[in-house]
């Protein structure tokens, strides 16, 4: 009993230490990564329990990360310093790239308005600072403080660049394909979708298998509450962009058809649900999720609707839950109240009119 009671006291100071040795006080000035919560992003990007972009900061989705990481391995959920996980085997933080002339492929001119986008045959990134934050999950605050004093905005093929030791995202290696191909062992699985905490988690029976953040819709386009199941999954979609739809949830005739790339606005793969008109799908705005609002669908970062996608079929049951969509107003079109007609003109009394009353 001696020994134990010896050990046990020595491995909570331990773990003590670790934790409050995690965030410095005060914390750098932004956007200096810690390298304790960049560890732990890594960490958990590499387990499919996504923390959002890697910046090194600490923050909202890195915490729920780690909490349904803890509660998936059977673990006590804690606050962000006060985990005790293992992390060593994320021995570097950073690797490092060198880009390629063939990366330029996937770069170029990208026009702001759908109608001009509509002429294309692709959308591409606008800069390599965008392929890269894309291929290594990351923010561009990141990388450029972690490469400086290297100029992102002059990036071209030789250039050797610092970035974040996590399993890159292939644009090269993605294709069309009209719909992937079912996976009968996943049926099963069942993905739970909480709009309020924005967070999609992946389940198989009572399991956590991965945990993503999301954006949801809101307000009058809030994401609909329902179970609904996967009617199809598109690698490297097109998308009808119809203000109507966006706007009011109804199609018009005044549309334009975007071609495919990582800068279509539903990413490079759509999860369509059995309620027309929503799904899961990428985004061409990586760096906003969870911090902004849908039109009704869930967007999450390409780099991780990829991977969940391996993980998914045809056929599963998706679970939505959160507010309904906020009911429009109704106007009632009032008559505009007309103004009495003018009394009639009155006639002058004549001379016979007197003579005659």
């Amino acid at each position: 009993m001696k020994g134990i009671s010896f050990v046990l006291p020595a491995v909570l100071v331990f773990a003590t230490t670790t934790a409050f040795a995690m965030l410095p006080d005060p914390l750098p000035k932004a956007p200096e990564p810690i390298d304790a919560v960049l560890r732990l992003q890594i960490f958990l990007d590499g387990k499919l329990f996504g923390p959002g972009k890697l910046d090194g900061r600490p923050g909202e989705f890195t915490t729920k990360a780690l909490n349904r990481y803890q509660r998936a391995q059977g673990f006590a959920e804690t606050p962000l310093e006060g985990h005790t996980l293992d992390l060593s085997n994320i021995t570097q933080l950073y690797t490092t790239y060198t880009i390629k002339e063939e990366d330029l492929k996937f770069v170029g001119d990208l026009p702001s308005q759908p109608s001009a986008q509509s002429k294309k045959k692709y959308l591409p990134y606008d800069s390599l600072l965008e392929f890269l934050t894309e291929r290594f999950h990351c923010a561009p605050e990141l990388l450029e403080f972690i490469n400086l004093p290297m100029k992102m905005s002059r990036l071209k093929p030789g250039d050797t660049v610092r970035v974040p030791n996590v399993e890159p995202f292939l644009i090269e290696e993605l294709t069309p394909i009209a719909s992937l191909p079912e996976n009968p062992d996943y049926l099963a699985r069942v993905i739970k979708i909480d709009t309020r905490e924005k967070i999609l988690d992946l389940y198989d029976g009572e399991k956590i298998l991965a945990s993503l953040p999301i954006t949801p819709g809101s307000g009058y386009l809030a994401t609909p509450p329902g179970t609904w199941r996967i009617v199809g999954i598109t690698q490297m979609p097109t998308f009808r962009w119809d203000k109507s739809v966006l706007d009011y949830g109804v199609r018009s005739e005044n549309y334009y058809n975007l071609p495919i790339g990582p800068n279509n606005p539903v990413g490079v793969m759509w999860i369509g649900l059995s309620k027309p008109g929503i799904g899961v799908h990428g985004t061409n705005q990586p760096q906003t999720i969870g911090r902004s609002a849908s039109h009704g669908c869930m967007r999450t970062a390409n780099w991780d609707v990829v991977r969940l996608t391996k993980m998914i079929t045809k056929g599963m049951t998706v679970v939505i839950e959160g507010p309904k969509p906020t009911p429009r107003p109704v106007y009632v079109e009032r008559s505009t109240p007309q103004p009495p007609p003018p009394p009639p003109p009155q006639r002058r009394r004549g001379l016979f009119d007197w003579l005659f009353k």
